[in-house]
């Protein structure tokens, strides 16, 4: 700062403070620009303070005062422009955003591709009728085992095969959702058209193919006058709107719930690689097990089996998922790796 005369030194601050109240400060960086330049470490009030020594003894208090008035002024002009500014600010709302900048994606979740295949298990069933049914995984022997008409010797009952609550033993953890089957037909009366979705557990080792828990869908038609003709045409329509399929076979099979028994295929073909490896060159996949439910499995439960009949039908939806996913290995859909399930972002 050059050294000009007292009065003009005092004449020079005076102006200071009335040039301070006629700033323009409309935004920020206009703000700061002005706290730089009156209250910065090389700011004007700084300055007028080091001109303190040229000042003598007698006029030393009026400048003093002079320069704090100065001082106060700017710093009362500072806080109130920045104090306006936020409130504009905050006033403005979304609409001091930028909306020209380009915006932050949001990740989305995946839903798991076992749900995908059973909500359209699900899906097709209530489409001609049939309504979802619930019931405990925790579940005891008769429910289980007893009502589903399986002897007290079946291999099913073994430890190797089931597993049992330590400590109690007529508690078990399902093998199968036949329990929800059971339950229904013991508390409500025909007609009965439910399907019943859940996941089981079963003793096995763990492989590529097999696990230890799984999900089933199961389903059971009970009425007076149903036929295997009535499954079959029930069957045939889920197999064409699941997997597309234009014919399906039944092969007698065994369950200890119906009778007769059998295994249901689609046909794919062996037009594909894929197919022939799938059917293992036959052209025929199996997809579930279903059958008539057994007199015995009706009287157990209550329902006079003279007058009523019906079917039943059962599928793992894992075997479904592989199938309609191409995925390689079913321990895959136990693991919850986000880098898996993120591939089926596409399905929401």
């Amino acid at each position: 700062m050059s050294n000009p005369s007292i009065s003009d030194l005092f004449a020079e601050v005076q102006q200071a403070i009335d040039t301070v109240a006629q700033e323009e400060l409309t935004n920020a960086e206009a703000i700061e620009q002005f706290r730089i330049h009156y209250l910065g470490s090389k700011g004007r009030v700084k300055a007028y303070m080091e001109a303190m020594r040229h000042i003598p003894a007698e006029q030393k208090r009026d400048y003093g005062q002079l320069v704090n008035a100065f001082k106060q002024a700017a710093e009362t002009r500072y806080q109130s422009a920045k104090e306006q500014l936020e409130a504009l600010s905050e006033q403005a709302g979304p609409t001091s955003l930028d909306l020209t900048a380009p915006g932050e994606p949001v990740p989305l979740g995946a839903r798991h591709p076992v749900s995908i295949t059973l909500e359209r298990i699900v899906a097709i069933f209530e489409r001609i009728g049939f309504a979802v049914a619930d019931g405990p995984e925790i579940e005891n022997d008769w429910y289980n085992f007893t009502a589903m008409n399986t002897p007290e010797d079946h291999p099913a009952r073994d430890m190797q095969d089931t597993f049992y609550i330590v400590g109690i033993p007529d508690m078990l953890l399902r093998t199968h959702t036949s329990n929800v089957q059971a339950r229904v037909m013991t508390t409500r009366k025909p007609p009965i058209r439910i399907i019943a979705p859940g996941r089981v557990y079963r003793n096995e080792t763990i492989s590529a193919r097999s696990h230890a828990q799984f999900h089933q869908v199961e389903g059971l038609y009970v009425d007076e006058g149903v036929s295997f003709a009535d499954m079959k045409q029930t069957l045939l329509y889920f197999a064409q709107e699941m997997f597309g399929a234009t014919k399906i076979r039944l092969r007698p099979s065994f369950f200890p719930f119906t009778e007769p028994s059998a295994e249901m295929d689609i046909w794919l073909g062996i037009d594909t690689e894929e197919n022939r490896r799938l059917t293992k060159g036959t052209g025929w996949l199996e997809i579930l097990g279903c059958g008539m439910v057994d007199p015995q499995v009706l009287e157990n439960c209550g329902i006079d089996s003279s007058r009523y009949s019906g079917f039943a039908f059962g599928m793992g939806i894992e075997r479904q998922t592989l199938r309609l996913f191409n995925i390689p290995d079913i321990r895959l859909l136990f693991e919850n790796d986000v880098r898996f399930l993120r591939q089926f972002s596409s399905a929401l």
